[in-house]
């Protein structure tokens, strides 16, 4: 059936209602379009599937997965085969625990060390970081998971991250912000990107 068919069966409230999601960690389902459900997982270093009810903050237990090591910690590698392998592992957990996306890798370029997420980044350099991205979004989706880059763009603070506002001139944004962004979509293709909340 082609995506045509699939929307024309839902109406405006439903479609509206596809971009919010179920729960935290899913989607709506409509099967009468024959839309299922399917389960997001925090993805950065390892799948982060929670056990039970989940919540936005994964103060929750999860379900059993490996901790690989931070994004930070592989980028000193500077070793895109090494991510490759690490992203296959990550997807292959994905597709064990029914996992359909999963929300990583990090690639927000470094440029405050008051980030609470550069653990999650790989570098300051977008070039290692858009290199990095791309090796693990092609593991993972080589095991038919959807690889989620993240946070689309110029995140550089976790303090009020969805009312800041990233100021920023058009060079910096260019040559820094967006070509991580730029390397991984053009070389691995992602299903999908997760945007940042601030403004830009």
């Amino acid at each position: 059936m082609k995506h045509a068919d699939v929307i024309a069966k839902l109406n405006l409230e439903q479609k509206c209602a596809l971009l919010s999601g179920d729960t935290v960690f899913t989607t709506r389902v409509y099967q009468k379009a024959g839309i299922p459900a399917i389960t997001l997982s925090d993805g950065p270093n390892g799948v982060r599937k929670q056990a039970g009810a989940a919540d936005h903050l994964g103060l929750n237990p999860s379900v059993p997965a490996t901790c690989f090591p931070t994004a930070a910690t592989v980028a000193c590698s500077w070793d895109p085969a090494l991510g490759e392998q690490i992203g296959q592992a990550m997807g292959e957990e994905a597709a064990a625990q029914e996992v359909a996306v999963l929300l990583g890798p990090g690639l927000n370029t470094k440029r405050s060390p008051l980030c609470g997420r550069n653990f999650e980044y790989f570098s300051e350099d977008p070039y290692l970081s858009g290199k990095m991205a791309a090796s693990y979004v092609r593991g993972i989706q080589s095991n038919g998971i959807s690889a989620c880059p993240k946070h689309f763009a110029v995140n550089s603070q976790e303090l009020r991250r969805m009312a800041s506002d990233s100021v920023v001139d058009e060079r910096t944004l260019r040559e820094l912000y967006l070509t991580g962004f730029e390397i991984v979509v053009k070389e691995a293709k992602p299903k999908t990107i997760m945007s940042s909340y601030n403004l830009i």
